[in-house]
């Protein structure tokens, strides 16, 4: 499916190459769809074809927001309740950018008002 230029020009690499997924993403619907079971970080890599310079990122990034949890060589779900927020923000994101199309953060910056100018 094309894309216009301009998401072209100012989407990460990532984005483009998943979807519109992104790796956090690949790794957390991988995670829940196992919400039973634990797998090491290659076992993730190998499901969810995140890079392998990656999965280590991805999951400290997700392990900090309590999104999963390590222990030891193996992660897993995180707590239910943070889970659950997560996937309501994805879905209502999700939901936004279909009705209203995605934020241009170019254009958002423009219209933001800078700390200096409210001093």
């Amino acid at each position: 499916m094309p894309i216009d230029i301009e998401m072209f020009e100012s989407s990460p690499e990532d984005r483009l190459q998943n979807g519109g997924e992104t790796n956090a993403d690949r790794v957390m619907r991988f995670l829940a769809g196992h919400p039973d079971q634990a797998f090491t970080q290659s076992e993730i890599r190998d499901a969810t074809d995140v890079k392998a310079g990656s999965i280590s990122v991805v999951l400290s990034r997700l392990e900090e927001r309590g999104l999963v949890r390590h222990k030891g060589n193996y992660w897993a779900l995180g707590e239910a309740d943070d889970v659950a927020a997560y996937t309501s923000m994805v879905e209502s994101t999700r939901a936004a950018n279909e009705r209203y199309g995605e934020e241009d953060m170019d254009e958002w910056l423009e219209h933001a008002v800078d700390d200096e100018d409210t001093e």
